[in-house]
């Protein structure tokens, strides 16, 4: 391992409320970069000394993992090896959502927490694209955003959906929300005529008792009914794994694809990845607590 980031997905699995939670004992890290040391039998032996990436759900905060060889995508020799971690599964995460919602250039879409992770690659995708962009972050953030070319709205601003309204009198084209709770209905109803909600987190109920999967599913067919609605506008919730398991080779086709674009833009200069922290692999409890601590810009990396 090389690098190995920080998410929001580690942050509720740790306490057990990921909606497909594993099982305890397990070791975190949702993704990784490295560098093949060894390979099993029938593998291509020149895979040895490259340096990849995957993503694995869990195990990839250790200093040497097993990885199935077709899910490996190769990382260009000019790229550090922490900052194409930024965007493994956030660049995942962010182009496929841009493509499910359907986006073009000339339109508007929100995004809260445009500073995180996934958020500041949102939006970086999104601007390349051509697509306007308003985001929500703490103010500390703002200025970091307007240099992307966001237009930051403080995300503790209880006018909020005014404020939104102020600058898309007409709607949003699209809103990125992972907050969960109250947010997605009122994301949803800033939307424009035919604009999309996408749903890819539920941050809200992280520090909550209930049953994280009867919530998950709860929140999933509310979408799923405001979709039905007569009002042209639709909403969902973006799942990662979608279609693994009913169409292994395609999913492992299109991570693949999405993943080699976004570290093109990389390499090009087209976006830039943002590293909140780099810190040692057994430091990893620090790292988990800056990341919670929602102070931090970019992605917090482990490194050995």
């Amino acid at each position: 391992m090389l690098a190995t980031g920080v998410s929001f997905a580690e942050q509720q699995m740790r306490r057990g409320r990921y909606p497909d939670q594993p099982k305890f004992p397990f070791v975190l890290g949702y993704d990784l970069v490295g560098v093949v040391a060894a390979v099993g039998p029938d593998v291509d032996t020149s895979l040895v000394g490259r340096r990849v990436a995957a993503v694995v759900k869990t195990g990839g905060w250790t200093t040497h993992a097993v990885v199935d060889a077709r899910n490996l995508v190769p990382i260009p020799s000019d790229i550090d090896a922490a900052d194409a971690e930024t965007v493994v599964v956030n660049g995942i995460t962010a182009r496929q959502m841009i493509n499910k919602a359907k986006l073009t250039s000339g339109q508007t879409i929100l995004i809260h927490g445009a500073n995180g992770g996934v958020g500041n690659t949102l939006v970086q995708l999104a601007r390349h694209a051509g697509i306007r962009v308003i985001g929500t972050a703490s103010t500390r953030h703002h200025d970091a955003l307007a240099q992307m070319g966001a237009e930051p709205i403080d995300y503790n601003n209880p006018q909020l959906a005014d404020r939104v309204r102020q600058l898309a009198p007409a709607g949003v084209d699209a809103v990125f929300d992972h907050l969960g709770g109250p947010s997605f209905k009122r994301s949803f109803k800033l939307l424009a005529p035919g604009g999309t909600l996408v749903a890819y987190g539920m941050a809200a109920h992280k520090d909550g008792t209930s049953n994280m999967l009867r919530t998950f599913l709860g929140v999933y067919g509310r979408l799923a009914f405001w979709s039905l609605l007569p009002n042209r506008r639709r909403a969902f919730f973006y799942n990662f794994w979608g279609g693994k398991v009913i169409q292994p080779k395609r999913f492992r086709q299109r991570l693949a694809s999405d993943l080699t674009s976004v570290l093109s833009l990389l390499a090009q200069g087209a976006i830039t990845p943002h590293v909140a922290a780099r810190i040692p692999l057994a430091q990893a409890s620090r790292a988990m607590t800056l990341a919670e601590s929602k102070t931090v810009y970019g992605k917090v990396v482990l490194v050995p």
